[in-house]
């Protein structure tokens, strides 16, 4: 097969089995069983989870590693309890005591680093976007179809059990037909970090530079694709997308906005809009079926049904035209009790080790959404209509 083949003709987004956590064929270990974590990257994604694992039971961080001296300290001091700290994964990795790995690196490094975890025995949660490249991803999907331990992606929004809610609903039928997605996640600000001493440039704000970072596309839309491809159970089959370096005219090698559409089997047309430039609408996901309509935030969903539902009912006081639990507009809220999306998706990873059961964000599923970026990328900066056939 071409390196670019592998994916698309072994079928990866044909299962809706992708979608269903199944149990694997290894040993059990006991449910009640301490999960010895290592934090892979301790800046703001990594440093950012470390409490969320000190508050989950039978889990706990005994290890640290960055190669930034600041940011490995800061993670330490993160940790309830006692933790090593190593500058060089590796050596992380050869510490008998870790039992799973929190990979939150830059991304240009994700692949070799849980490909690294998964031959040294270690169960590992990647941040996403998975990894960087068709050759990364391939290199990582091998890694984790030939481990015997766990691989999940940070993909949290699968494990949002709003969203999985949703995608329940819509699967039954509750919007009908589906013909669109819109989604946004709007800024206003550089989306830089403070940099102590110009050494650390490229290591702290790596998301500016090609070189580590698939900018906006892999950060922030690949959590929207990810949802996506869940609801629909495929890959799209082309992409055209636009973007530019317009507003922050500050050296940066990554888009400051992108405005990208995928096209998914059967019509159904995504779009994906990025700004850094106004934040109004923050972060959506509008997914419209002939019959209705859901709208997502982070942790909020509303129903919109289309025009044969009743949405005003008798008359109130004398004015007819009363609005039946409707919200400002957006539609009939839905009221689900859940937890933190990240949270969730640690505990999530927590089950699978201890129930030796595969993620539903796994490694096929996060390479789908790794390739619809990689796609994105090759169409904005080739500026070029990019086909899966190519992939």
């Amino acid at each position: 097969m071409k390196r670019r083949d592998f994916i698309v003709k072994g079928g990866l987004a044909s299962s809706a089995a992708l979608y269903a956590p199944t149990v694997l064929g290894y040993g059990t270990p006991s449910a009640n069983e301490t999960i010895n974590v290592g934090v892979i990257g301790t800046g703001d994604r990594g440093g950012g989870l470390i409490p969320f694992i000190n508050q989950i039971p039978n889990m706990r961080v005994v290890a640290c590693s960055d190669i930034i001296p600041f940011r490995l300290s800061s993670g330490l001091s993160k940790v309830e309890g006692k933790a090593k700290g190593y500058e060089d994964y590796r050596k992380l990795l050869e510490d008998k005591s870790v039992d799973a790995v929190l990979v939150a690196t830059p991304f240009s490094t994700h692949s070799q680093i849980v490909t690294d975890a998964l031959k040294a025995g270690k169960h590992v949660y990647g941040e996403k976007t998975m990894a960087k490249g068709y050759d990364g991803i391939k290199l990582l999907v091998d890694a984790a179809e030939n481990s015997s331990t766990i691989f999940q992606a940070g993909h949290q929004y699968h494990s949002s059990r709003l969203y999985t809610h949703i995608v329940d609903e819509i699967k039954k039928g509750k919007i009908g037909k589906i013909t669109a997605f819109e989604c946004q996640w709007n800024r206003n600000n550089n989306w830089r970090r403070p940099v102590p001493d110009p050494k650390w440039e490229r290591m702290i704000n790596w998301r500016m530079y090609r070189e580590f970072s698939g900018g906006l596309l892999a950060e922030l839309c690949s959590h929207q694709l990810d949802f996506a491809n869940w609801v629909l159970g495929s890959m799209p089959e082309k992409v055209m997308g636009v973007g530019g370096i317009d507003y922050w005219k500050d050296g940066r090698e990554t888009f400051d906005n992108i405005h990208l559409i995928y096209s998914y089997p059967e019509g159904v047309r995504a779009s994906f809009t990025c700004l850094t430039s106004n934040a109004m609408g923050d972060y959506k996901v509008k997914v419209m079926g002939d019959k209705g309509a859901y709208i997502l935030d982070y942790v909020k969903a509303w129903y919109y049904p289309e025009g044969s539902f009743e949405k005003e009912v008798g008359e109130v006081d004398g004015v007819s035209g009363a609005t039946l639990n409707w919200d400002q507009g957006r539609g009939i809220p839905v009221n689900f009790d859940h937890e933190d999306p990240s949270k969730q998706a640690l505990i999530d990873f927590r089950d699978n080790i201890l129930n030796n059961t595969l993620p539903i964000s796994n490694a096929k599923t996060g390479a789908m959404a790794a390739l619809c970026v990689q796609m994105g990328l090759d169409a904005m900066y080739d500026n070029k209509i990019v086909h899966k056939t190519q992939i």
